[in-house]
């Protein structure tokens, strides 16, 4: 039930504490038998004797459990060096053994978040996660795609995560006490933790942000800024940010939560950030909440996406399209007729795309029982649009698959207004006579041209020729300048 919390040193059997303070006083405490220290700011270390023994906090008395429980938050301050995987191995072990100590003494006891207590936990969490992260070693790293590098002090870092989850959920927490270490600028330092390149880190921060997000109602102005400003950086600036994923799963909680009527705050949250955002490479899908909350900005969403809808990222494109599809999942009627014409002039530049995948999810709107209603409702506005592109792909796209889709869309046309679907028919095939005639005019053209071209050719070589026999030199340049 015993452990002993010790650093070895190579060269000596004593014990060195790094803390983050100056040595101010000693005093030996009878209960422990170890020497504990009062502190000032400025960098000191403490000198054990080797044989310091703590006890496991649950098994000391009620009146000592709280002194030692600070006592160990302060040890847990000491860092030690995870690159090196010789030295303080029994160290290391030690330190991780105290904090998952903490982390079961915090879920499962009431009474233990004292007033002293904060500050030593602030401590505690700021100097283990906090820290300047290093260069990535692949300057083009993707998350997505690409092997992340994974933080070598992890076995300590995870329980420090998960000690400060449980402070901060356990019911004896008080946001009016933590407010005073809780503040922005430990918010901040959070935030520049998103972009550590080891996955299980964000969704840690992820996870703690969102309850600081809850519990401090004073920071979420702030945070929702510090947020606009990272994205502001990633769209403009760097275009890398490793924590991009999930600070948009932490908006998606901030955007259910909004209240209606959206403030003008939001709205331009929307149109100036999350909008924009759909310009940088490989994001994810966000808006389903924000649509589901306020129909009253769909349209304003909807041209958004079709302002910044990319020109040559095929698979970009594909993203776009199964968005939009999500809204209209959930667009009024009313809604759907304010966009419907630019929205499906684009729809029809997608299924004309020579890149199947375009052109096959922008087809399969067409298997979406919902959009299709909609699209039989206004089919008066939509079928003019989307004619043209169908009937000239049924004959002239190189994808099979392509084709069968688009009689099946012509099908489906054909049955919501036949009298129409006849109509347009006969007036695309008009349009292309007319247009083969003008194409046959313009040859004629041509070939009356290069006809026209061969005989001047030919006169003023003959010319030229006459001029050299007759008249010399004066005359062919004098011809050539009439010409």
């Amino acid at each position: 039930m015993l452990f002993f919390f010790i650093l070895p040193l190579a060269y000596a059997d004593d014990i060195l504490f790094f803390y983050r303070n100056v040595l101010h006083s000693v005093r030996v405490d009878r209960f422990h038998h170890h020497t504990v220290y009062t502190r000032q700011s400025q960098v000191y270390w403490i000198h054990v004797a080797q044989n310091v023994v703590f006890f496991i906090i649950s098994d000391a008395s009620s009146t000592e459990q709280h002194e030692l429980f600070m006592q160990k938050l302060q040890q847990c301050c000491v860092m030690f060096d995870f690159y090196d995987t010789v030295t303080d191995l029994k160290s290391k072990e030690t330190k991780r053994a105290t904090l998952s100590e903490l982390v079961d003494y915090v879920s499962t006891n009431r009474g233990v978040l004292v007033d002293p207590v904060y500050p030593e936990i602030s401590t505690m969490v700021s100097t283990n996660i906090f820290r300047t992260l290093p260069p990535s070693e692949n300057p083009d790293f993707d998350p997505e795609e690409d092997e992340p590098t994974l933080e070598a002090s992890w076995p300590h870092m995870q329980l420090v995560y998960e000690f400060f989850l449980r402070f901060l959920e356990n019911p004896d927490f008080q946001p009016s006490t933590a407010k005073r270490y809780i503040d922005q600028k430990f918010v901040l330092q959070l935030l520049e933790l998103f972009d550590s390149e080891d996955p299980r880190e964000r969704e840690f921060i992820k996870t703690v942000l969102h309850r600081i997000y809850g519990k401090f109602l004073g920071l979420r102005a702030f945070v929702r800024k510090q947020i606009n400003n990272i994205f502001l950086r990633y769209i403009y600036e760097t275009e890398h940010f490793n924590g991009v994923a999930e600070l948009l799963e932490i908006l998606g909680s901030i955007i259910n939560g909004f209240a209606l009527p959206l403030k003008a705050e939001h709205k331009q949250f929307l149109m100036k950030i999350l909008i924009p955002l759909h310009t940088a490479k490989g994001l994810a899908l966000f808006h389903a909440q924000v649509t589901r909350k306020a129909c009253s900005i769909i349209s304003d969403v909807v041209r958004g996406l079709l302002k910044f809808w990319p020109k040559t990222c095929s698979q970009k494109e594909v993203m776009f399209l199964g968005e939009i599809e999500e809204i209209l999942d959930v667009i009024e009627p009313t809604q759907f007729k304010k966009i419907q014409e630019p929205l499906f002039k684009q729809i029809s530049k997608c299924v004309a795309s020579p890149h199947f995948q375009v052109a096959e999810r922008a087809l399969y709107y067409w298997n979406n029982e919902y959009i299709l209603s909609l699209i039989e409702e206004n089919n008066a506005k939509i079928l003019p649009i989307m004619f043209g592109n169908l009937y000239r792909i049924s004959k002239e796209h190189w994808n099979p698959t392509i084709v069968a889709l688009v009689y099946n869309v012509l099908k489906t046309l054909m049955e919501m207004n036949s009298k129409l679907f006849d109509e347009l028919t006969a007036s695309y095939k008009c349009d292309r006579q007319r247009e083969k005639k003008k194409e046959q005019e313009r040859e004629e053209l041509w070939r009356k041209l290069d006809e026209l071209r061969l005989q001047e050719t030919s006169a003023i070589q003959n010319n030229s020729t006459r001029g050299r026999s007759f008249t010399g030199g004066k005359a062919y340049l004098h011809t050539f300048g009439q010409l």
